[in-house]
């Protein structure tokens, strides 16, 4: 078989939310119950089979299965500097940043491990997650909690529901859908094509995610198309607030 060949069977390499959630594990277990037939690998593993990242999986049956998660968890060991013994040496770049990363802030990676959990738990929600497609210049960011909490993230924003509500309640006390961050009226500047079209930006950080918690009208802003994408670009560091003074600067 070709060498393009065995490539293109190849599972894709792990994500960063599928390493965060095999190395909170890791952190529960003793290396000697890093096995494939430990109840906790197996669980692990249908659980990293659900999480709504990976359409194409080319080897479904070896896919996160509890065999390659059992190994994920023996690469930490080789990490680990509280461990003696070898390890497995194959571990990744991304492996050896996230273990240093959250090493001395286990409980942050339990609360964001057992937030994608509840997210992928729900079989209709982690369904609807895997509908929701990244812009183009979405992929080349990084964000720290992982890319299925940013789906829940604009999952949240795109609840028709509650937009349509956030709007009535807006345009009933402002009188008009002004972009919250900059002014700006879709209806002023297009005429009747403008009318009442504004996006909704979800305002709690994904840093404050804890559960699948619901969604208040108070927790959403009405924002321009722009705005909204800066806003998506530093949602680490910038919220509404703070976009209304750089745009005012």
């Amino acid at each position: 078989m070709s060498e393009e060949k065995k490539n293109s069977q190849r599972n894709p390499k792990w994500h960063r939310d599928e390493i965060i959630l095999a190395l909170d594990l890791y952190f529960q277990l003793t290396p000697g119950q890093i096995n494939h037939s430990n109840p906790a690998i197996i669980e692990l593993s249908q659980v990293l089979n659900k999480l709504p990242i990976f359409q194409i999986r080319p080897d479904k049956v070896k896919f996160r299965n509890p065999n390659g998660t059992s190994l994920k968890l023996s690469n930490f060991l080789a990490i680990d500097p509280e461990y003696h013994g070898k390890g497995m040496k194959s571990f990744s770049r991304l492996d050896k940043e996230l273990f240093i990363e959250f090493q001395n802030r286990k409980s942050e990676l339990k609360r964001i491990a057992n937030t994608i959990r509840s997210a992928v738990s729900n079989t209709e929600l982690s369904l609807k997650l895997f509908e929701i497609q990244d812009e183009v210049e979405e992929d080349q960011m990084e964000f720290k909690e992982g890319r299925v909490l940013y789906k829940l993230h604009k999952y949240k924003e795109r609840n028709s529901k509650l937009v349509l509500a956030k709007k009535s309640w807006h345009f009933k006390k402002y009188g008009s859908l002004d972009c919250e961050a900059c002014n700006f009226n879709f209806q002023v500047k297009y005429g009747d094509l403008g009318k009442n079209f504004i996006e909704c930006h979800h305002q709690i950080p994904l840093y404050q995610y804890n559960g699948i918690q619901e969604t208040r009208l108070e927790d959403l802003a009405l924002v321009c198309s722009n705005c909204h994408r800066m806003l998506h670009r530093g949602m680490d560091i910038l919220n509404v607030g703070d976009l209304r003074k750089l745009v005012n600067f």
